[in-house]
């Protein structure tokens, strides 16, 4: 099932062509610090801060920072397989690419959809926290302030991606101010010592106080480990950064280590800074930052968030708009589909993709939020066992001797890891774990009597010539 890595020219002999008659290919336009700055700016530290965390304080309370630090470290060895991986395999195509070349092509495939569902669903439940952030100058609705923003992100996907580049590392600096800011003011209004991050308490109903159990942490961790997803960005990237072999698995571990520092010091001075468990139950971080200062720094902070969560749209878009991209080159879909979809703008961006995730993006601000939650949580722990299972067999055959950034600790860590993610997803929802289910199942048969039929020519997933060992 496997199928070998071979160059673009001769796995896509009927591919978009260029005027030299060879496929579309992404320009390489950025380094390791325009990487970065993107890379973090799609794990958006401080609008998943404020917008995503208070889901978790409303279920978890004083055990979110644990939580969130068991994320974490499970995070790093994900982070390691994506190093190892996106250096062997430096596609566009993310996931599906490194799992289609090291376990086959069906998994290849089930790990697109599942790569899909999260690209399409994060976006939207980022940018509708934008109305809560905007509130203390306009009043709006969280559904049509989102949508509006997926569209102002979608059009700025069009543009270059080394002016996103900076673009997005301005916004960047603004959403690190607002939660240093919030750090700040929580550790100085501290109302409870370190020990209440491990006193697993919760606000329940009637004013009564609740345990918060060890199973509840393990059902937490599947939306833990979405807070940080973002460091795979780097491999989307990887066709467009210099030197791939080598700032990849620069980018991946930097990004993890500084979004880790930048989301959890802030969730430990919120926890040791609120007023009492019902306040940090709830959740409202920007009433907490206006009662441990006053409404100027309040309104401040509310702002930056705003920016963060359209500074997260813009580098979403072009992330996911990468995925379809390479998606169609590589022969995913019917013949007019991919040359749609492989077309390049003036900007050098694909930008069909491109408005292919914006606009089905400002739809999804309409859905129920804890759908699109429960969804994406299992999708993105899915999705990162079996990369971890294709890390396990990065080093079998030609692989053994490429060149390429390794993992310490292998075949340790992949093994460790696919045990827990696999414990962690049999405690999910049984609701999302249906949606997640059938939407995999309706890909299979895809796979299974439209890609497979036609195995020499369609799914044929590549990797451009000049990255090859």
């Amino acid at each position: 099932m496997t199928d070998t890595l071979r160059p673009v020219e001769q796995a896509l002999p009927d591919a978009a062509p260029t005027a030299s008659g060879s496929p579309q290919k992404l320009k390489r336009s950025i380094g390791i610090v325009g990487g970065t700055l993107l890379t973090l700016s799609c794990v958006t530290p401080a609008s998943t801060l404020f917008v995503v965390v208070p889901d978790l304080f409303s279920s978890l309370g004083t055990a979110t920072a644990l939580t969130i630090a068991i994320g974490s470290l499970l995070c790093i060895a994900v982070a390691f397989c994506y190093s190892e991986l996106g250096t062997l395999i430096p596609s566009a195509g993310g996931e599906y690419a490194m799992v289609s070349t090291m376990a086959g092509r069906l998994a290849g495939w089930l790990v697109f959809v599942l790569s899909l569902l999260v690209v399409m669903i994060v976006p939207p439940v980022i940018a509708m926290g934008t109305a809560d952030y905007l509130a203390p100058i306009v009043h709006l609705n969280p559904s049509m302030a989102g949508a509006g923003v997926m569209l102002l992100a979608t059009l700025a996907g069009l543009l270059d991606l080394r002016a996103n580049a900076w673009i997005t590392g301005v916004f960047l600096v603004l959403e690190v101010i607002a939660a240093a800011v919030v750090a700040v003011l929580g550790f100085t209004h501290s109302q409870r010592g370190l020990g209440s991050l491990t006193s697993m308490q919760v606000a329940g109903s009637g004013g009564h106080t609740d345990t918060v159990t060890a199973m509840l942490v393990v059902s937490g961790l599947a939306i833990a480990l979405f807070i940080t997803q973002g460091f795979s960005t780097a491999v989307y990237l990887s066709e467009e950064l210099e030197n791939p072999r080598r700032n990849v698995a620069r980018t991946v571990l930097a990004t993890l280590a500084i979004s880790t520092v930048i989301i959890l010091v802030p969730v430990v001075a919120i926890t040791m800074g609120a007023s009492d468990l019902s306040t940090l139950t709830g959740g409202d971080i920007s009433s907490m930052v206006t009662a441990w200062s006053n409404s100027a720094v309040g309104t401040f902070v509310s702002l930056c968030v705003a920016l963060a969560i359209i500074n997260a749209g813009i580098v979403m878009v072009i992330q996911n708009s990468r995925v379809l991209f390479a998606s169609a080159r590589d022969k995913a879909w019917p013949e007019p589909v991919n040359q749609s979809l492989s077309r390049l703008g003036r900007f050098g961006s694909p930008w069909v993709a491109t408005l292919l995730v914006g606009v089905p993006g400002a739809l999804l601000c309409f859905v129920n939020l804890d759908t699109l939650y429960g969804v994406t949580g299992v999708s993105v722990t899915a999705m990162y066992l079996l990369v971890a299972v294709a890390a396990l067999l990065a080093r079998r055959g030609q692989h053994r001797h490429t060149q390429a950034w390794r993992m310490p600790l292998w075949p340790a860590m992949p093994v460790l890891l696919i045990a827990v993610l696999a414990y962690i997803l049999s405690q999910q929802e049984m609701t999302y774990l249906l949606w997640t289910g059938g939407i995999t199942a309706v890909a299979t048969l895809y796979w299974a009597f439209y890609l497979r039929p036609r195995r020499e020519t369609r799914w044929l997933v590549s990797i451009p010539e000049d990255v090859q060992a």
